[in-house]
């Protein structure tokens, strides 16, 4: 799934500690919310010292101000968090999520850094006193007829947390299908804090599946929700995702309760899905809006509706990835896609190529693909198809990205993403209960 557009003016680093909120930093703050919500960029600007005029044109920094609103909404509160001279850090919540911002004044109370990011993810000691929904997903209610359990599978490196559910009445072997999420912080059920995302879609799906006698397992990814790791975000890489679904296949494959393992991947899950089927004892494949060329292709698609100099920075460091080299002194505009501490994850994504990956997959194939889907294009499932000539393709009317009913009107679809009490497409389960029954 796509990552939600986080847009950073400028960025200076320093390690931040607790001390009392200076009060030109209060006013500051209260001035940069007045202006950000009434939508006014150019008095935000006039806030600027002369560094910051400097890295930032005006255009500029009103193109990155309107998309920042188009993606987030109103900023309708900060509450400080710490003072280290001069940055003062601060829980900026925003209508649609809540973000780390990071703002540095000079003498003269001007703005010479301002930084928006996602909040730090806490570590497991911290979560389990919290009580964080990121560390403890929510598990909204499920239909009386299908139980739910937890699943665990430990690895070298984390041990991925998960939900098995099952029709109560089954009688015999029923098939699995493993639910592999898409991009970003999204948790088992399609939810996401961090990026104001409540679809309980996989949820959804799940329930769906078990009231037509079919099982599923769905997970927090590793570093997500339960599956909390020591390992910082510049020690993931895509092959990590790829063996965790492997092991999950396997765990399922060797549970007698179970006839056979279907893998559903959803968006970036799709590939991932892809991948863990090789060698692997999986009976069927099914990929739901999943994308049809390389990552960093889609990435430049995207990024089409940003300013030129984050188009032209984002090519830059594709180009030098490409060649096997990381670049840590970007564009503060780039970070929400391409920060230093992700750019090894994205060469071992931008790697594969789902059209020759499709390729391998030796089992039935199923490929769902809805036609208001902002984020996936119809074109990206046709070319799936291409890649594999027997996979049987669905275009669904009216299905968006999280597969919900949406028009095509960008606001209205994207209200979707924060409607969990939304139903499912009404063709999507039927359509995969069908390819699953076929399946010998």
């Amino acid at each position: 799934m796509k990552k939600t557009i986080l847009l950073l003016f400028a960025a200076i680093s320093f390690k931040v500690s607790a001390q009392t909120e200076p009060a030109n930093y209060a006013a500051a703050v209260n001035k940069f919310k007045l202006f950000y919500n009434n939508n006014q960029p150019d008095s935000i600007y006039k806030m600027f010292g002369p560094q910051m005029i400097a890295a930032l044109t005006l255009d500029n920094f009103k193109a990155t101000t309107v998309q920042l609103r188009n993606q987030l909404g109103n900023l309708n509160q900060t509450d400080f968090t710490s003072f280290t001279p001069p940055v003062g850090l601060y829980k900026a919540t925003f209508q649609n999520a809540a973000l780390a911002l990071r703002i540095s004044l000079n003498d003269k109370d001007q703005i010479i850094g301002l930084l928006l990011k996602p909040l730090d993810t806490p570590a497991p000691a911290e979560t389990a006193k919290t009580g964080s929904a990121e560390s403890a997903p929510k598990q909204p209610s499920m239909d009386p007829s299908l139980a739910e359990s937890p699943i665990a599978l430990k690895t070298l490196s984390a041990t991925i947390h998960g939900t098995l559910t099952m029709p109560k009445n089954a009688s015999g072997k029923i098939p699995v299908v493993l639910i592999i999420a898409g991009s970003g912080p999204t948790d088992r059920n399609g939810n996401s804090e961090k990026l104001g995302l409540e679809t309980n879609a996989y949820k959804d799906i799940a329930e769906g599946l078990g009231k037509n006698g079919i099982a599923s397992v769905r997970y927090d990814k590793r570093m997500i929700g339960e599956s909390q790791t020591s390992n910082k975000e510049s020690d993931l890489r895509f092959d990590d995702y790829v063996d965790d679904a492997v092991g999950l296949v396997q765990m399922l494959s060797n549970d007698e309760r179970f006839s056979k393992v279907i893998i559903l991947g959803h968006s970036e899950g799709s590939l991932v899905g892809m991948l863990a089927t090789r060698d692997q004892p999986v009976k069927g494949y099914i990929s739901v809006a999943g994308a049809g060329q390389r990552a960093d292709k889609i990435i430049t698609e995207q990024l089409k509706s940003q300013p030129k100099f984050i188009q032209d920075g984002f090519k830059t460091l594709t180009d030098s990835m490409k060649k096997g080299k990381t670049i840590d002194n970007i564009d503060p505009g780039l970070y929400f896609i391409a920060r230093p501490s992700i750019q090894k994850y994205l060469v071992s994504w931008f790697r594969y190529d789902p059209f020759y990956v499709i390729k391998s997959v030796k089992v039935p194939t199923l490929i769902l693909q809805g036609t208001t889907d902002l984020q996936v294009a119809v074109t990206d499932a046709e070319r799936l198809k291409k890649g594999k000539s027997d996979a049987t393709l669905i275009i669904i009317p009216g299905m968006n990205h999280v597969l919900k009913e949406a028009p095509a009107d960008k606001d209205q679809n994207l209200a979707t993403y924060k409607n969990p009490d939304l139903p499912l497409k009404a063709e999507l389960i039927p359509d995969i209960v069908k390819f699953i029954n076929g399946i010998n």
